[in-house]
C-alpha cells in the first residue's frame, strides 16, 4: 500500500513537472522515453529467443 501512495504521489510530481515545462521540452523527454523502452523491448525479446532452460 506504502508502495502504491509513493508511485501515484511520484506521478503527481512528475505530471507538475510536465505541466510547467514548455513543449519542446516535453517532446525530447518523451522521445528519449520511448527510445529506452524500445531498447529495452528489444534487449528482452533477444534475450529470451536465444537462452535455453535448463528445465
Amino acid at each position: 500500500m506504502l508502495f502504491l501512495v509513493a508511485a501515484l504521489l511520484l506521478l503527481g510530481v512528475v505530471m507538475g513537472t510536465v505541466a510547467h515545462a514548455p513543449l519542446s521540452v516535453s517532446l525530447v523527454a518523451a522521445a528519449v522515453i520511448g527510445v529506452w523502452l524500445a531498447g529495452f523491448a528489444v534487449r528482452e525479446r533477444h534475450g529470451r529467443r536465444h537462452h535455453t532452460s535448463a528445465n
